[in-house]
């Protein structure tokens, strides 16, 4: 990764970019806790051999990123149970991040795709700065509706569960039986993949209380479904069939709200993006922002 960074409304964010500057702009948006190096470097050159110009970026507190530590403690137990005062921000605030990148970086318009809480800010900013973005894919999301994408209570184990951060090796063992749980099983889970990809994370630091306030600030987000209606941009949505996480009724749901969109249930897929579908993914991002 060739890491710059960019000043926004008072914080640094950290991005890269892969393949020509004069190719078609594609802002990757990487999910809860993940850093961008979560889209593989191989992942993105596909896009670029497409003739993207890609650029990934670390969400606000994740990894280079900048870490809000002036928000309230998070508590995500009291936001799940309707409590949001400890939400020091909201979906809508990580969308002006993502605007506030395209503007650094000269761009008026780009085609957006984005993973679980990065598919949340990609629609978002679908509804409320729809001419910056100029297709949407929303992979493994979902519309903030409460009662679709619900979790299975392992998955929401998973989820909770606190990795030590003292090692690099104890990092990493600990992020094998959580990626086995929410991602997709097998043939196509792949272990060497999940413990490359979390020796990355902690080399780029991990801060669980930074995670929270992530989480904290998707669970303070408004149902944006009735939003999504207004919505009038080519659109695809992909989701696993097999995604304990965010289950399928949530890109179900999703793919209804938003006009003529595309919805895509990719067999076997859990809440990962395993190697042997990059070519789904990348075919589908191509073919919808074709659409614009």
């Amino acid at each position: 990764m060739n890491e710059q960074f960019v000043r926004v409304a008072g914080i640094d964010l950290c991005y890269d970019t892969v393949g020509e500057a004069d190719g078609e702009p594609l802002l990757l948006i990487m999910g809860l806790g993940s850093g961008m190096h979560w889209w593989d470097d191989a992942f993105c050159e596909l896009l670029a051999e497409r003739g993207f110009y890609v650029v990934r970026f670390d969400n606000r507190d994740v990894g280079r990123s900048s870490r809000i530590t002036t928000s309230p403690r998070p508590r995500p137990v009291n936001a799940i149970l309707g409590d949001r005062r400890s939400a020091g921000y909201t979906l809508g605030d990580m969308a002006r991040d993502a605007v506030g990148l395209l503007d650094g970086l000269g761009i008026d318009a780009a085609h957006v795709a984005g993973v679980s809480m990065g598919g949340m800010i990609g629609q978002t900013m679908a509804i409320r700065h729809p001419d910056r973005v100029r297709s949407l894919t929303s992979i493994m999301s979902s519309t903030g509706g409460r009662w679709v994408g619900r979790p299975t209570l392992g998955a929401l184990s998973a989820l909770f569960t606190r990795r030590p951060t003292e090692t690099r090796e104890g990092f990493v063992e600990a992020s094998v039986p959580i990626w086995r749980r929410i991602g997709s099983p097998p043939p196509l889970f792949d272990e060497d993949r999940v413990r490359r990809m979390a020796g990355v994370s902690y080399d780029r630091g991990v801060d669980p209380v930074a995670t929270a306030r992530q989480l904290v600030g998707v669970l303070a987000s408004r149902d944006r479904t009735a939003s999504l209606r207004d919505v009038r941009l080519p659109a695809l949505v992909i989701h696993g069939a097999e995604d304990p996480l965010i289950d399928v009724s949530g890109g179900r749901a999703t793919a209804k709200a938003i006009p003529d969109s595309e919805f895509l249930v990719v067999p076997g897929m859990g809440h990962d993006l395993p190697a042997p579908l990059w070519s789904t993914f990348v075919d589908g991002i191509e073919r919808t922002a074709r659409r614009a």
